[in-house]
């Protein structure tokens, strides 16, 4: 096992003593030899700190950046940070909840109706793999192409939080003992799922091209297009739906854990909503050439087909009326989201005034509630000093 007590092992001595390297103190007080700089390449004036290529907070931009994307400070997107740090104290496992009681009501033949199974594993199906998706866009894509270090730090920090909630959804499948084949294979078998996946798939395939590069308007806006994709469409509508669903059945006191879980995920998917949505707004604004009235069209067409593939899913996974839920009540609740989404990032609304048939869902949404939502659970997260090296 490694002591950080043990002293080191001498190195045994040689025939030949290697060259003793000289003291900063002693180079500053001897003479150069510019013979020998000059035989390695070097100039004397190679021997003092450059300081002129540190890092100016001014000329960082989010994408086609020139500074050094290894210095994090000084920081000019300090709301990057500041979500990384929101993140970093969000943080929570899913074997921290307890799933009992959802496992005792999911085997008692009597516990659920057809409907709520039907919901649960509809869910589990698209959730699954969604999350997935979202991960492989930002490592394998998204992060290459932004050239703030504050956002990449936030990225990186999002992307396992994705981890997180696939570890999620799977601990759901197994401690509830469901057919992982029938779930995890959902997106390629069940139609509603595989449509949405679908939508999503050719903005993973754009970014994740290793020959794509931003730095043209056309690849500018496609990159722009991919982020608005994922942030407004993915993690801020097509979740909706199952969201509603599954914590509809934890207000009726019905899969609490699972439920826990979800709201969980509601919190962070949330956050990741509201980065993509400033990371957007911050291009637009360093970036103003891409925003052209066509590609706004572009982008409102990619809403109006998102809401219709969001609502067939609602159809498929509540064939009947559930939860005091149907799947009409989705058709309005989407619609008001997606007015919503098109605000935030400068649309005008699509739809004519929508309200939200679920008022409750933004009391789970408020990030201002993120400070109570551990208050039902200890953690006992062990601190660097009690970690075992074994």
């Amino acid at each position: 096992m490694l002591s950080w007590d043990e002293e080191a092992t001498e190195v045994p001595a040689s025939n030949t003593a290697p060259p003793q390297a000289a003291t900063v103190s002693q180079l500053a007080g001897a003479a150069v030899d510019t013979d020998m700089f000059a035989a390695s390449g070097l100039t004397a004036a190679a021997h003092v700190a450059d300081t002129s290529r540190r890092v100016n907070a001014a000329d960082k931009r989010i994408i086609n950046g020139h500074t050094d994307v290894n210095q994090l400070v000084p920081f000019k997107y300090k709301w990057a940070w500041d979500k990384y740090l929101a993140g970093c104290a969000n943080h929570w496992m899913p074997q921290e909840i307890n799933m009992q009681r959802d496992i005792e009501l999911w085997k008692n033949p009597n516990g659920l109706t057809d409907d709520e199974r039907r919901l649960v594993t509809r869910n589990l199906g698209f959730f699954v793999t969604a999350d997935s998706l979202a991960a492989n866009n930002i490592v394998l894509g998204t992060y290459r192409h932004i050239t703030a270090p504050e956002c990449r730090q936030y990225l990186l920090r999002q992307a396992f939080e994705e981890a997180i909630h696939t570890h999620a959804y799977q601990y759901i499948v197994e401690s509830l003992g469901l057919d992982e084949g029938e779930i995890f294979n959902a997106y390629n078998e069940v139609k509603s799922i595989r449509d949405k996946d679908e939508f999503l798939i050719p903005f993973i395939n754009v970014l994740t091209d290793p020959q794509f590069t931003t730095g043209t308007t056309e690849n500018d806006q496609k990159l722009l297009k991919s982020l608005i994709v994922f942030a407004c469409l993915m993690e801020g509508l097509f979740f909706y739906v199952g969201f509603t669903q599954i914590l509809a059945l934890g207000r009726q006191n019905k899969m609490m854990g699972a439920a826990e879980q979800y709201q969980y995920i509601l919190r962070d998917e949330s956050m990741h909503c509201n980065f993509g949505i400033d990371l957007i707004n911050t291009i637009k604004m360093e970036n103003p050439q891409l925003w052209t009235p066509e590609f706004r069209d572009e982008i409102k067409a990619l809403f109006l087909h998102a809401v219709e593939l969001e609502y067939r899913y609602a159809e498929d996974t509540m064939p009947r009326g559930v939860l005091g839920l149907n799947a009409p009540m989705f058709k309005g609740y989407l619609r008001f989201i997606a007015n919503r989404r098109a605000q935030q990032i400068g649309l005008d609304p699509m739809f004519a005034q929508e309200e939200n048939p679920f008022p409750w869902m933004s009391e789970m949404i408020d990030l201002k509630k993120e400070r109570n939502f551990f208050e039902t659970r200890v953690i006992e997260y062990q601190t660097g000093g009690a970690l075992s090296w074994e």
